[in-house]
C-alpha cells in the first residue's frame, strides 16, 4: 500500500502478464519478445487509421499519473448514513475516478454521464499542453480558497471556439474519464452518454478508440424541444445519447409490453394477467386442411368452421369450391385450450362464434409430453427512437425540479423520465449506477423513483464538482453556494417526496383493508468529499533543498498530516485496501472491524491486551499506525511474530 491510487497501465500489463507472460523480464515488459510473439499481427507501419488530437499526450500524462487524494466523510449532510448504499461524492471527477479505482473496479453495471457538450460557452477543467505542464495542472486542480472551495478562477478554462484547440481541449477532458470509468464497469456493464451536434462525431471516435469500435451499442436520437429555435437554417430539435458495451457479454433489457387491449379478467388473472380477444377459432387467414375441419360441441351448440350449418356449407362450396374455412387448432390443442382456460363463446353479429384468448403473461407451448401452460413476460425489444417522445424532452426536466424547489436552482438538467428509462433497459435489481458528471441529482432522483416502482434495490454513486454557482443566480440567492449543493437538496427533497407518496398509498391500501406491503426503497445517502490524503506524501525527488530534504525526512517520523482524523482514515484505508465504501465498519473502541473480519485497523492505541484481542478474532489482514509502536520495538515484533503464526497478514503504515 504506497497511499496512491490504483493507474490504467499496471492494471494493463497485470492482465498482459497472466495472458503472455513469456514476455516479461523481472516483471518488465519486454518489447522485442512481445515483436516477436505476434509477428505479422503487429503493424509497424506509420500510417493507420487513428483519432489524434493537439494535447492527446499530456492528456494520457493526466491520465496515467496516480493519485493520493482520499475521501472523507460527511455525516452532518447525509441521510442514514450507517445503513444507506447509495453515495455522493464531491470532489473534482477526474480525481475522485482515479481514488475508486481499486475498491470499484468491476463492480458498476451502467454509467449514465451528462458531460459538457462544448457549445462554445462550456468552462470545464483540462490540461492544456501549450500552456502548462502536468504538475502545474495537477496544483490548480487542487485550488481552493480560505473557506475550502475549489476556486472558479484558474480551475476552469473557458473553452469557446476562438480557441485553435476548441475540439482538442473537449477530447482531453474526456478521454481520461472515459478511461477510467471503462475500468469501472463490469463485463456485462454499459456507458450511456449524452451529447449533441457538437461533438457526437468526436464522441463516437474517442469511444471507438477507448470502448472499441465491436462494442458500439446505439446512438438515440432525443427530442429536446417540440419547437426549435428561430433561425435561419433548420431548427435543432435534438441531441443524442451514445450507448456502449463494456464486452461483448452484454444485454438491453426489454421493455414492458403496453397494449390497452388486454382489458378482460377471468380465474386466471392473478397468474397471467389479463387477457384480450385476439381472433376467431376459424379466423380465415390459413390454408385450408382437412384434419382442420372438424365439429366441435360446445355449450349445448355444435360450432363449424366459417360459423355456418353444414346444409349452407355444401351451398357455399356449390358457389365457390375455393371458399372453404377451417379451425386455426388442432383437436389436441382445442382440447387443451378449453380445459385451460384459453378459449371462450362469445355473441357475434353472426350469432355465436369461439374466441382464443391471448394472455398478458402466458401462452400455449408445447414440448416432448405435449401441450402446457408457459409463464411468460412479453415484451419488446428497445429501439433507437425511444426517446422521440415529449415525455424525454427538456420541457420535463424544468417540471421535474419545479415539483421540488421554488427557484429555478439549475438549467439543462436531463428529465427523471430518461435517466428511469435508460437504468431500466440497462440494469438489474441489486446492480450498482454511476453518474460522475452528476449535476442537480437527477440520476439520484431516477434510481430512487425506480426502485420505488419496481421494488429493486439498485445504488448509485454520483459525483459532482462543488463549482461555485453565479452570484447572481437564483440558486445563490436561495442559498446554494455551490452545484454540489443543489444536488444534495435535491436528492433528500426527492427522497421526502418519495416517502410521502409511499406512505399515502400504504394508508389507501388499509382503507381498502388490502394487506399490500409496498416496496421500502433506499431513501439515503452517503456524503463524502474528495481530499488530501492523512497520510504526508514521500516526494521522489525532492531536488538539492536542503530545508527540503530534512522535511522529507520527517516522514519517517510521523507520516501522519496535520488534518487527519481517524474516521477519515478509516475510509483512506478502505479505498486504498479495495474495500466498498459501504463497507461493514465496526468500532470496537481500540480497534475497528472492517466487514466480519475481513481487515482490522488499528489506528488508536497499541497494547499486548489489544494485539491478543485482535489475534482472538482470526481477521484475514490488520493494518496498523506504525506510530503506535515508536516507542516499543518489542511489542511490535511481538506482533508481526504472533500474527503470522496465526496467519494473519500484519502490515504497518
Amino acid at each position: 500500500m504506497n497511499g496512491l491510487s490504483l493507474t490504467p497501465q499496471q492494471e494493463k500489463l497485470k492482465a498482459l502478464q497472466k495472458l503472455l507472460p513469456e514476455v516479461f523480464a523481472e516483471d518488465k515488459l519486454d518489447w522485442e519478445k512481445l515483436k516477436a510473439t505476434l509477428g505479422e499481427a503487429i503493424n509497424f507501419e506509420n500510417e493507420r487509421y487513428v483519432l489524434n488530437w493537439a494535447g492527446k499526450a499530456e492528456a494520457f500524462k493526466v491520465l496515467q499519473s496516480p493519485t493520493s487524494k482520499t475521501l472523507v466523510p460527511a455525516k452532518a449532510e447525509s441521510i442514514d448514513f450507517d445503513k444507506t448504499e447509495n453515495i455522493f461524492i464531491e470532489g473534482e471527477n477526474l480525481e475522485v475516478l482515479k481514488t475508486l479505482q481499486k475498491s470499484y473496479f468491476g463492480k458498476v453495471k451502467l454509467i449514465y454521464i451528462d458531460p459538457p457538450y462544448n457549445t462554445g460557452n462550456d468552462s470545464f477543467i483540462y490540461p492544456d499542453k501549450f500552456a502548462e505542464t502536468l504538475k502545474e495542472y495537477q496544483e490548480r486542480v487542487g485550488d481552493k480558497d480560505e473557506e475550502g472551495y475549489m476556486t472558479r478562477d484558474g480551475l476552469f478554462r473557458k473553452n469557446s471556439k476562438e480557441n485553435g484547440q476548441y475540439h482538442s481541449n473537449w477530447l482531453s477532458m474526456m478521454m481520461p474519464r472515459l478511461f477510467l470509468a471503462k475500468n469501472l464497469l463490469r463485463q456485462d456493464g454499459l456507458i450511456f452518454v449524452s451529447i449533441d451536434d457538437n461533438e457526437v462525431h468526436n464522441l463516437r471516435l474517442l469511444m471507438n478508440e477507448i470502448f472499441g469500435e465491436e462494442h458500439f451499442v446505439a446512438e438515440f436520437p432525443r427530442i429536446t424541444k417540440k419547437a426549435g429555435k428561430t433561425t435561419d437554417l433548420i431548427a435543432k430539435n435534438t441531441d443524442y445519447v451514445i450507448c456502449f458495451s463494456k464486452s461483448d457479454n452484454v444485454a438491453i433489457n426489454k421493455n414492458t409490453f403496453s397494449d390497452d387491449g388486454y382489458k378482460y379478467s377471468d380465474e386466471y388473472e392473478e397468474e397471467r394477467g389479463k387477457y384480450k380477444l385476439s381472433q376467431t377459432l376459424d379466423y380465415g387467414s390459413i390454408q385450408y386442411s382437412p384434419s382442420l375441419d372438424y365439429e366441435i360441441e360446445l355449450e349445448n351448440f355444435i360450432f363449424r368452421p366459417g360459423g355456418v350449418s353444414n346444409l349452407e356449407m355444401i351451398e357455399r362450396k356449390k358457389r365457390n369450391p375455393s371458399s372453404d374455412f377451417c379451425w386455426r387448432w388442432s383437436k389436441d390443442l382445442f382440447q387443451f385450450g378449453l380445459e385451460n382456460g384459453f378459449v371462450v363463446v362469445k355473441e357475434s353479429v353472426k350469432g355465436k362464434r369461439i374466441y382464443t384468448k391471448t394472455y398478458q403473461n402466458a401462452t400455449i407451448g408445447k414440448n416432448s409430453k405435449g401441450y402446457f401452460v408457459d409463464i411468460i413476460e412479453r415484451a419488446k425489444s428497445t429501439s433507437t427512437l425511444e426517446f422521440i417522445e415529449n415525455v424525454y424532452s427538456n420541457d420535463n426536466s424544468r417540471k421535474d425540479l419545479d415539483k421540488l424547489f421554488d427557484e429555478k436552482v439549475f438549467d439543462y438538467s436531463k428529465p427523471v423520465s430518461l435517466i428511469k428509462k435508460i437504468i431500466s433497459n440497462g440494469s438489474n435489481a441489486h446492480d450498482l449506477i454511476l453518474d460522475f458528471f452528476a449535476g442537480s441529482g437527477t440520476t439520484a432522483q431516477a434510481v430512487m423513483e425506480l426502485n420505488k416502482e419496481d421494488g429493486n434495490n439498485r445504488k448509485y454513486i454520483c459525483v459532482q464538482l462543488p463549482e461555485l454557482c453565479d452570484e447572481k443566480s437564483e440558486a445563490f440567492k436561495a442559498g446554494y453556494k455551490t452545484i454540489a449543493d443543489i444536488s444534495k437538496e435535491r436528492i433528500r427533497r426527492a427522497g421526502r417526496k418519495i416517502q410521502i407518496e409511499i406512505d399515502a398509498s400504504q394508508q389507501n391500501a388499509e382503507l381498502r383493508s388490502e394487506k399490500t406491503e409496498l416496496p421500502k426503497p433506499d431513501l439515503g445517502f452517503k456524503v463524502l468529499k474528495l481530499a488530501d490524503s492523512n497520510f504526508k506524501q514521500w516526494q521522489s525527488n525532492p531536488g538539492k533543498d536542503a530545508r527540503a530534504l530534512v522535511e522529507q525526512m520527517k516522514l519517517f517520523v510521523d507520516p501522519i498530516a496535520e488534518h487527519a482524523t481517524i474516521e477519515s482514515m478509516v475510509y483512506e484505508f478502505l479505498l486504498k485496501s479495495g474495500k466498498s465504501l459501504n463497507s461493514k465498519i465496526e468500532d470496537c473502541n481500540d480497534y475497528f472491524i472492517i466487514n466480519n473480519n475481513e481487515l482490522v485497523l488499528l489506528l488508536k492505541k497499541a497494547t499486548p491486551q489489544i494485539i491478543e484481542g485482535i489475534i482472538a478474532r482470526k481477521p484475514q489482514k490488520v493494518i496498523a499506525l506504525d506510530s503506535l509502536f515508536k516507542d516499543n520495538d518489542q511489542l511490535k515484533t511481538n506482533s508481526v511474530l504472533q500474527m503470522g503464526e496465526a496467519g494473519i497478514q500484519f502490515k504497518t503504515i
